[in-house]
């Protein structure tokens, strides 16, 4: 697995979000290019920003019993998956803006780099070790960008 600690596997994931245009083709699922690129982005926006409401604490318990394994875990994403409805994003979205945003997130994350992750408060999922960020971050990224071709 890419780590976004890493410059060159984050070099690497830039240069696939490079390969998109705006009117790459999804291989599966419902979201356009746009859609898919502000739906990797709320991954970030729950790591650096306050603008999603936490979910409450009865949700959280589920959510770190339930939903951690599978998102913390090497096992990849299955095609066409639900998803939390914070990440469902809907009308058009801006191609070169969102692009550039999460170009934008996965160089702070790559310059923050591990120490700044170990043991960091999940929105959702609670502490998380630097290497349960780097596979939410990298495993969500990836099956996304293979969704378009990337």
């Amino acid at each position: 697995m890419k780590s976004v600690f890493n410059p060159r596997d984050v070099a690497d994931l830039i240069g696939r979000i490079d390969k998109l245009t705006a009117s790459s083709p999804p291989s599966w699922g419902r979201m356009t290019v746009s859609q898919m690129l502000a739906h990797c982005n709320v991954t970030y926006e729950l790591a650096y920003e306050s603008k999603h409401p936490r979910p409450n604490p009865l949700m959280q318990f589920i959510l770190r019993l339930v939903v951690k394994p599978m998102v913390v875990g090497e096992k990849p994403y299955p095609h066409s998956g639900r998803t939390a409805p914070v990440f469902v994003i809907t009308g058009d979205r801006d191609f070169a803006a969102e692009k550039a945003r999460l170009v934008g997130y996965l160089n702070k994350t790559l310059a923050l780099g591990t120490s700044h992750f170990d043991q960091k408060e999940s929105h959702a999922l609670g502490r998380l070790t630097a290497s349960e960020w780097n596979i939410l971050f990298s495993k969500h990224l990836d099956h996304h960008l293979t969704q378009f071709g990337a």
